[in-house]
């Protein structure tokens, strides 16, 4: 049997010491008045994920939960900062931090606060320097015999400076990427013969589920991914009459590097027949306009 195969991505994968956030910004500080408090350094961060196929802000509506991660010039840790949703769905929301004088890097990913987050952190960021930061897959997704729908992960990152001259929060914007994909496949007959998802197997296998302090891949175990759903379908009457039942299934999984070599394969169950093996990375990279 012949088969077309229809494409589409969604793009666009202990204790902790707590920041001090400040409620308000001031535009000025009287530095005469001892009396006065002192002016308020630090950083006050927007959030943006854009870094998608629309190339608009989609932060707001995305991303449901965020940590933020800051680690002095030398790599070590100064505190976190987590929310979650609703305030997050604010275009206007702002993270305000309070900062001595000094050098920064910030980290933040969205998904690792939920309960239902599918990657953790594999040391505690209270007790890694920066460059030692890992976020790995949760082992039950990499076990489990059915695909699962992985909770969206976001990553940022960014480098600031407080100056000891600085009379109110340094604005900064944070890009947001994101680290998990969402792939659903159809298959079709040629000649209109209906096809039922229960005869193939789909999956796509990689090597993916770690992550750098950097965003980049550190090579595991491979790992298969299967579909989290599948079922028939009909795009209604064909041209020559009659209609046509084709069979679809959905995957989701970590995010695709040019590194590795990701692999979509279908396998027709009755005699294991790979009707489908091609290089994944390769054949979305021909898709981009």
């Amino acid at each position: 049997m012949n088969f077309n195969i229809i494409r589409k991505i969604g793009l666009p994968l202990f204790s902790a010491l707590l920041c001090l956030g400040a409620a308000l910004s001031f535009s000025s500080c009287d530095a005469v008045n001892d009396d006065l408090d002192p002016c308020p350094q630090g950083v006050r961060l927007r959030f943006i994920y854009d870094y998608n196929m629309e190339f608009a802000n989609a932060f707001p509506s995305q991303v449901k939960d965020l940590t933020v991660l800051f680690y002095d010039e030398a790599g070590d840790y100064v505190c976190t900062r987590e929310v979650d949703d609703p305030i997050l769905a604010d275009e206007n929301y702002r993270m305000v931090v309070d900062l001595k004088p000094g050098k920064y890097s910030i980290i933040a990913y969205g998904g690792l606060y939920s309960s239902e987050a599918s990657f953790s952190f594999v040391t505690p960021p209270a007790s890694t320097k920066y460059r030692d930061i890992q976020v790995r897959m949760n082992s039950d997704e990499l076990t489990s015999p059915k695909g699962q729908d992985l909770y969206p992960l976001f990553y940022g990152t960014i480098d600031v400076t407080i100056d000891e001259k600085d009379m109110n929060y340094r604005e900064y914007t944070v890009p947001m990427m994101k680290d998990t994909n969402n792939l659903r496949i159809i298959l079709q007959q040629i000649d209109g013969d209906p096809l039922d998802y229960k005869d193939f197997e789909f999956r796509i296998t990689d090597n993916n589920t770690l992550f750098a302090y950097n965003n980049d891949i550190i090579p595991t175990t491979p790992v298969t991914y299967f579909p989290w759903a599948e079922g028939n379908a009909s795009p209604g009457e064909m041209p020559e009459g009659g209609i046509s039942q084709v069979c679809w299934a959905e995957l989701s999984f970590s995010r695709l590097v040019t590194a590795n070599r990701p692999m979509l394969i279908v396998t027709r169950r009755s005699d294991n027949l790979r009707i489908i093996e091609i290089p994944l990375e390769n054949y979305l990279l021909l898709l981009r306009s």
